[in-house]
């Protein structure tokens, strides 16, 4: 079968839920996976999975910030055994079983820490932070290779020079920097393949994130690609399409992120 799995960091779910309508028109997606949900479980906006037509809803959530949900019109069976990751309980991944029809397919969603705003260890508790969990996620699927899984998210890094809009000037920001891209890199060798490139070639520029702080975002253009779409090579052959949803920045009170959605045989 043909599935389409999305992926946004939404920024809240409550302040923006109206504009999942939009998303679900311009993708289509059979699977909606959002981050920074920013809502605690209890209070979780349960009629919007069925205001999209979409009958199953998974979602881990704390007050104020973090969150991470899966909204799908296929059967979804919650993974009880993911990791705690760094000891923090701060509900920054969720995964599920998908009822494909064939064999099981497994979906992770993730939301890695920002790290701060000094990429330093020692200075930066938050940066530090951010490197544990990726050596962690890195050690996890290495001692649990991946099969038929698929992990989307806002990953919070711009691996390649061509995922942001000048790599000379921020290879010392966070999110480009040369330990973080070491991070993720090696965690993506753990079993997984990069899908949003498999349509985009490296030396070609891809955003989906551009800051609040330019107002004129679109002419000036400086994007980061943080927002990712890996896949198991099991899975490669099926890779059919992608979408940058780049107008969902345009949107009424929009996320700084855009929606990002691939479509594959499963």
């Amino acid at each position: 079968m043909k599935l389409t799995i999305a992926t946004w960091n939404i920024n809240s779910l409550r302040l923006r839920q109206a504009l999942l309508h939009q998303l679900s028109a311009a993708l289509a997606a059979d699977i909606i996976c959002l981050q920074e949900t920013k809502v605690p479980d209890e209070l979780f906006p349960e009629a919007i999975a069925g205001a999209l037509g979409m009958g199953y809803a998974l979602k881990r959530g704390m007050k104020g910030y973090n969150g991470v949900a899966i909204l799908s019109r296929l059967p979804l069976k919650l993974a009880e055994d993911t990791p705690d990751w760094c000891g923090k309980s701060d509900c920054r991944h969720i995964s599920a079983t998908v009822d494909t029809g064939a064999a099981p397919l497994t979906v992770h969603n993730f939301y890695v820490p920002a790290g701060g705003d000094v990429p330093d260890r020692n200075e930066n508790i938050k940066f530090a932070h951010k490197l544990d969990f990726l050596a962690e996620a890195r050690a996890h699927f290495a001692a649990y290779p991946p099969h038929r899984a698929i992990l989307v998210g806002d990953l919070n890094i711009a691996p390649l020079e061509h995922d942001v809009w000048s790599h000379k000037q921020l290879l010392n920001i966070v999110s480009h920097t040369p330990v973080e891209v070491a991070g993720l890199q090696a965690w993506m060798a753990e079993g997984w393949y990069d899908a949003l490139r498999h349509f985009v070639p490296a030396d070609q520029k891809l955003y989906t994130w551009w800051s609040y702080r330019n107002r004129d975002w679109s002419a000036s253009d400086r994007g980061r690609r943080l927002d990712h779409v890996w896949v198991t090579p099991d899975l490669k052959p099926g890779l059919q399409s992608h979408k940058v949803l780049r107008a969902a920045r345009d949107w009424e009170q929009p996320s700084d992120h855009v929606p990002v959605a691939v479509s594959l045989e499963v």
